[in-house]
């Protein structure tokens, strides 16, 4: 298992525990959707998302190593990570994302699906599709543009370059930044006083922010026309560099075809 699951007073902790820096592969990704449904069998009243306590890397994002290179799009509906960020954001459970270490690529979503972000002070984010010529398909960006202000989002995307958690927390993104030392015990003080709230009132609050947040029409000519900008780049050279350049750790050398 690269999860490791526990539950004390009414709440549900998992431990992300894989690979040393958690690559979101398929495997992690099943783990934490298996513990979600076990601690939801309990008597839990909501869930803290973590990796070992000193991790420099919270997690990578994206196990590079299971991206497609036959030009098919890995980032549609049934992408395990859309999967698991779709299960966070329904789940009846509050869930509060600890953050120790660096936050990469997908698992920025992951992290900024959950309800709560509560992270240490050196911590940082990096969206980096940019600079793996992978681009993100509506929902994951939408799921971006709810949480982030529109032009530090904007920054991240394009620059695919670490932000400061302190930075995040002035634009509203991170709930709260403690030292590291100080960052389990203050998340699980906030979430014992979560857990004594009414979980029926809870959830339809939870539900209710769900759908105001995700209320954002769009045409179908909009959306055919911006899947077809993404199937463009899947099929192009720049794909295959961005990939080519990770597995070989080195800087990727983009033409624009």
């Amino acid at each position: 298992m690269s999860v490791v699951t526990s539950i004390a007073n009414r709440i549900g902790t998992i431990t992300m525990n894989h690979r040393r820096v958690n690559p979101l592969s398929g495997s992690l990704i099943n783990d934490i959707s298996n513990a979600i449904d076990a601690l939801e069998r309990e008597d839990v009243r909501v869930v803290v998302l973590r990796a070992p306590k000193g991790a420099q890397v919270f997690s990578a994002g994206h196990d590079v190593k299971e991206l497609p290179t036959n030009g098919r799009d890995p980032l549609t509906y049934n992408d395990p990570l859309r999967q698991l960020v779709r299960k966070i954001e329904t789940l009846s459970l509050p869930v509060i994302a600890m953050v120790e270490g660096s936050v990469w690529g997908g698992a920025c979503e992951l992290v900024f699906g959950c309800d709560l972000i509560i992270a240490a002070r050196h911590a940082t984010f990096a969206i980096t599709p940019a600079k793996l010529g992978v681009p993100y398909n509506l929902y994951g960006t939408l799921n971006l543009v709810k949480v982030a202000g529109i032009h530090l989002l904007k920054e991240m995307l394009f620059t695919a370059e670490p932000v400061s958690v302190t930075r995040l927390e002035a634009a509203g993104v991170v709930n709260h930044v403690v030292g590291a030392v100080e960052l389990e015990t203050f998340t699980m003080n906030l979430a014992s006083q979560i857990a004594k709230a009414s979980p029926l009132v809870l959830r339809v609050l939870k539900e209710e922010m769900r759908v105001l947040a995700n209320a954002h029409p769009l045409n179908p000519e909009t959306y055919e026309r911006l899947q077809a900008l993404r199937r463009q780049v899947y099929d192009s050279n720049d794909y295959q560099e961005g990939i080519r350049a990770f597995l070989q750790k080195r800087q990727p050398e983009f033409k624009g075809n």
